[in-house]
């Protein structure tokens, strides 16, 4: 009898799960790995399989893309005539594979401001919290209940007091970095918050990798902000008595993109909610000169968009490539474009945190860098604290902005949002903070990272096996 409940629960549960992972994993080693767990474990793999190697989160975003307001037509981004003049043309065909990918259109007349750590950020985003009259929308990783943080609910109670429409997103995960739940506190006052995948074991909802990754924020469709600051006081670079505190670069952006940045909210707000709200019309030009283009990326979509059109800009550089980032996990294809791109004479620099809050993931990288600098792949250090940075510059004309990290989780597993650059706001603002930072960092070389001990070399290795993972 006991035999064939086995044989039976191995054909029931063992096999399908099995054949599913074989079916629907892209990654090789990712169905290899699945089909392994579920053949070894006729029950638990599974079990583990249905929990955590099912993408549900693509049928479904699927299903309410059929009717989204938001949708897209290719002849709604026919860019060549109108805007193929003004993007150098060494930058064409990063512009004319992010059309295909993202399809949205490539819009002019944006202002970009960067905004240095939460000394900056904070102020200038409170400013348009306690000026927006009808509405604003909020997306958060991280949503700490600390000084700052307090200040932030605090004016968004203010704003819903006097009538405007405010919405929150918080990811599920993240919301549990700081007690009590910010989220808790917005509810109470009466705030519209929602949560982004937020765990739950009944029904079972344990999808700790799909996080929403994004930061945004819009204020009456006029002025909108991202990047890769969070909420909390640890962004707050000037707090030294502070050992948690991170420098990071967050930017102020005003024009037609902001109606993109606001199209991303809403697409998320409807995920979360099953509410559709209608798009507003796109704000007029403003005096910038740059043309601007939102890129999401996320577990939903059928391609990696933001991973496609890095590895298309690495691969067309013809002068510089410039990368920041604090986390640098990058996939092999990627490694293998900066290579190439070193090879033919491209300077190719990257900055990376000297100290990293996530110790095993410096040591994973550290563990990539041979193969890049053996190339002539410029690696730098930059000193503590920990830099939060993300921003990758292709030939001083071209770049992005968001919240992406240089890492599978990123590129793969999150749900991003980047902004592309093209114009005089990459050379005149970004270039030179790239510099300014490369000035302040120390150069790694081959000979430091290839006379590690041979333990450190192997603890490094054992870090980086688990890379799909950090």
């Amino acid at each position: 009898m006991f035999n064939w409940f086995f044989i039976i629960l191995y054909v029931g549960l063992t096999l399908p799960s099995a054949g599913h992972a074989l079916l629907f994993k892209k990654d090789p080693r990712s169905a290899l790995g699945w089909i392994t767990i579920c053949l070894m474990f006729p029950l638990a793999g599974p079990i583990l399989y249905f929990l955590f190697g099912i993408n549900r989160i693509r049928t479904r975003a699927r299903k309410l893309q059929l009717d989204s307001p938001f949708r897209i037509q290719a002849e709604d981004v026919e860019w060549q005539h109108a805007l193929a003049v003004q993007i150098p043309p060494s930058l064409t065909e990063i512009a004319r594979m992010s059309n295909a990918l993202v399809r949205r259109p490539l819009i002019r007349g944006n202002r970009i401001e960067p905004l240095y750590n939460g000394e900056a950020a904070y102020p200038a985003m409170m400013e348009a919290i306690e000026a927006a009259e009808q509405f604003i929308f909020l997306t958060t990783y991280i949503f700490e209940t600390n000084a700052s943080g307090e200040q932030f609910i605090a004016a968004l109670t203010r704003a819903k007091d006097r009538g405007v429409d405010v919405r929150v997103i918080i990811d599920g995960v993240g919301e549990w970095y700081s007690l009590p739940r910010a989220g808790s506190l917005l509810q109470d006052r009466g705030v519209r918050v929602v949560r982004f995948l937020p765990p739950k074991l009944f029904p079972p909802t344990l999808r700790m990798n799909l996080r929403n990754h994004r930061k945004i924020m819009v204020a009456d469709g006029r002025v909108g902000f991202l990047g890769g600051m969070n909420i909390g006081d640890r962004h707050l670079a000037d707090k030294t008595d502070n050992p948690g505190r991170v420098i990071d670069l967050h930017f102020r952006l005003t024009g037609p993109i902001v109606t993109q940045i606001e199209q991303v909210f809403l697409e998320d707000w409807r995920f979360c909610t099953r509410e559709t709200t209608q798009p507003r019309p796109a704000p007029p030009p403003d005096a910038g000169v740059t043309i601007c283009r939102a890129i999401v990326d996320g577990p939903n979509e059928d391609i990696d968009r933001i991973y496609m059109i890095l590895l298309c800009a690495f691969s067309s550089a013809q002068n510089h490539i410039s990368i920041m980032t604090p986390y640098f996990l990058p996939p092999a294809e990627v490694i293998a474009a900066l290579q190439a791109a070193a090879l033919r004479g491209v300077a190719v620099n990257i900055l990376l945190p000297e100290k990293n809050n996530h110790p095993i993931v410096k040591r994973a990288s550290v563990n990539l860098l041979p193969e890049l600098l053996i190339r002539g792949v410029r690696v730098f250090y930059q000193p503590p604290p920990f830099v939060h940075t993300k921003l990758f510059i292709v030939d001083n004309h071209y770049a992005q902005i968001g919240s992406a990290n240089l890492d599978i989780r990123s590129l793969r597993l999150n749900f991003e949002l980047m902004v592309e650059l093209y114009g005089a706001t990459v050379s005149e603002i970004l270039t030179p903070h790239f510099q300014d930072q490369l000035n302040r960092s120390r150069e790694v070389t081959l000979e430091e990272v290839e006379g590690r001990s041979l333990p450190v070399k192997v603890r490094d290795a054992l870090c980086w096996i688990f890379t799909p993972y950090l």
